[in-house]
């Protein structure tokens, strides 16, 4: 199948790719966009893990702020030049996330982030509620671990679903978004303040 122009302008406007990169991935899934989108999110998840231990000095601290002034958020997030500290790219992550934060209501930025107390208290209430409904010992052991995944998801911000494309969640949006501007990206503190 030939590749158009209009097909790689198509995959650009999607993914944000580049005019190569779109080009070669349409070649391999033989011009079909929703298929190279998928190449193009698995390889630029492959290239953002490969950058995952450089050190990210430098950054933005962005704010949002909801309508009606009685919600907003600080967040910091850290890559490791300004010059792409500075990209409108970059910025629009800084953003998004205050967004999703502002929306989410997560209590931590990630995993290491929850202290053993509170990892005690919810598996303590999980197993609580197996054993009420009459769940076997064998089974309570499972539910618990499958509830503290589900704590995971709802509480640290990079295992949430993204507010404005719930198919990818907040880390997968970072991945992405290093793929594209080239360097590692972390995301620091957030503060969270509602009237």
């Amino acid at each position: 199948m030939e590749i158009t122009a209009a097909m790689v302008k198509e995959l650009r406007s999607q993914s944000g790719a580049g005019i190569m990169e779109c080009k070669s991935a349409l070649k391999e899934t033989s011009g079909d966009v929703e298929a190279a989108i998928t190449f193009l999110r698995k390889k630029g998840l492959a290239k953002a893990d490969k950058k995952s231990d450089r050190q990210t000095g430098d950054g933005a601290v962005g704010t949002y702020i909801h309508a009606g002034n009685k919600l907003g958020v600080m967040v910091e997030l850290n890559c490791e030049t300004d010059f792409v500290a500075n990209t409108p790219d970059f910025q629009e992550l800084v953003r998004d996330i205050a967004m999703h934060i502002a929306a989410a209501k997560p209590r931590f930025a990630r995993r290491d982030e929850v202290t053993q107390e509170i990892l005690d208290k919810e598996k303590e209430i999980a197993a609580h509620q197996a054993k009420e409904s009459g769940k076997p010992d064998n089974i309570v052991e499972k539910i618990v671990t499958g509830k503290m995944e589900k704590f995971y998801e709802e509480n640290c911000v990079l295992e949430q679903p993204f507010i404005k494309d719930t198919n990818i969640t907040v880390q997968e949006l970072i991945k992405q978004k290093i793929s594209l501007l080239g360097e590692n990206i972390v995301l620091g503190r957030f503060s969270r303040f509602e009237i």
